[in-house]
């Protein structure tokens, strides 16, 4: 019996227990527990260090030159309707990050088993981040405007915290959605994301006496529907742009004209470029809403995720261990790009990451049906699939195949694309 046959009882106990108990990102604070609770059981002397609210680090060395890390994702997302939803937060897991943390956990489990991680030529660093998931962006809001995170986004934060720092390369997993049966994948790209506030500015006025005198601001948030609807057309189809806008609040009652309405949404595409110049169509096209009834716009730009691009150099591992083994009889390689984002773009910026993802769910990714219902592939013959990819990738990786970039170059980077949009919003 294999380790990860031993352990899955013990796994799957603390996978139920984080799936039941969902927390939104910088709030995960009861999952952070579990985590350093079960960390500090199967490893007493493990040193944990602490990043912004919930944020976890910890380190097996082997005084090596090379370094991996393993990721997992804390929090949950919001779906009022989803079976498993708290009644309160409306919080739930439909997005798999639960499983995540079990996972990472369970190889933590092995590689500290009988200090099993000394037999290896790298180092270990296990990262648990914050906060993946893009939204209760009111509440991380005020956590920048009281100086407690710099980034909406948990990586990029810990990015800021050097929560990376010496790292190599990173190994991430993800869930795939309507994905029952035994399956992996790789070479998943993901789409970026800007995210945009256009407040429509108008003048109330009683709605049945005088509408003459008001300026119907909501009238001005419909026209730019109507505008993006038409823009679509002229959108090309190979870069996955996606946008969504919805109305995120507004002044309505039924016998005043609406004189604010703030309609919000993202910019999703799978080119930075292209996401600037899709950005500032959007931008023309409030504005012009806003001027053709006789009002004013305000917008706003925030930072998203960037695109993210696997690495091939270090998937060429995980198929050569996918093509040995014969537990696992399904895997998908030529998905290609798809307009789903996630920070680990932000985090591929500076260091090669890869993102294996895994079946065993029913359901819709953020759906109100999604969850796993093969829980001995995703925490038994999962976690025991990886641990082989830890070996190969032991063996195999060159350091001078791999890049680094420092903090300060992300942190630039992404000021240039918020300045450029800064500029046109003036």
């Amino acid at each position: 019996m294999s380790y990860f046959d031993e352990n899955y009882a013990t796994i799957k106990a603390i996978a139920d227990d984080i799936f039941n108990h969902p927390e939104l990102g910088y709030k995960e604070f009861r999952t952070k527990q579990i985590v350093i609770d079960y960390i500090r059981q199967v490893f007493p002397k493990a040193k944990i260090q602490e990043y912004t609210t919930t944020g976890l680090r910890v380190d097996l060395d082997n005084g090596a030159d090379r370094t991996m890390g393993i990721l997992a994702e804390l929090d949950a997302l919001i779906n009022p309707t989803h079976f498993q939803a708290d009644p309160e937060t409306k919080a739930c897991h439909a997005c798999g990050h639960f499983s995540q943390v079990a996972i990472a956990l369970d190889l933590f489990g092995f590689l500290t088993n009988e200090h099993t991680f000394k037999n290896y030529n790298m180092n270990f660093s296990f990262v648990f981040v914050p906060a993946e998931e893009f939204i209760d962006l009111d509440y991380r809001q005020s956590l920048i405007d009281a100086g407690k995170v710099t980034y909406s986004g948990g990586k990029a934060e810990m990015m800021k915290l050097g929560a990376f720092d010496g790292i190599d390369f990173m190994m991430a997993t993800h869930s795939i959605g309507n994905e029952p049966g035994d399956t992996v994948e790789i070479n998943c790209d993901l789409a970026g994301f800007l995210h945009k506030y256009y407040t429509f500015i108008g003048k109330a006025a009683h709605a049945g006496f005088d509408p003459f005198s008001g300026i119907n601001a909501y009238s001005m948030s419909s026209l730019f529907n109507v505008a993006l609807g038409m823009m679509r057309q002229q959108i090309r189809e190979d870069l996955f742009v996606r946008i969504n806008p919805v109305i995120a609040n507004g002044n309505f009652s039924i016998n005043v004209i609406p004189n604010q309405v703030t309609v919000s949404t993202d910019v999703r595409t799978i080119e930075v470029g292209y996401m600037k110049e899709i950005a500032a169509r959007l931008d023309d096209a409030a504005e012009g809403s806003s001027q053709a009834l006789g009002g004013q716009l305000k917008t706003k730009t925030q930072m998203g995720y960037l695109p993210f691009v696997q690495d091939r150099y270090l998937n060429q591992f995980v198929q050569q261990v996918f093509d040995e083994q014969t537990s696992i009889k399904k895997m998908i390689n030529d998905r290609g790009a798809i307009a789903a984002a996630g920070d680990i773009g932000d985090l591929s910026y500076i260091m090669p990451c890869i993102q294996i993802s895994y079946g065993g769910f029913q359901g819709d990714i953020h759906g109100d049906n999604f969850r796993m219902v093969n829980p001995e592939f995703v925490l038994k013959d999962f976690p025991e699939f990886l641990s082989k990819v830890i070996e190969r990738l032991d063996e195999k990786v060159e350091k001078n195949q791999l890049y680094h970039r420092p903090f300060i170059d992300y942190a630039k980077y992404i000021d240039e694309i918020i300045k450029k949009e800064t500029i046109n919003e003036e």
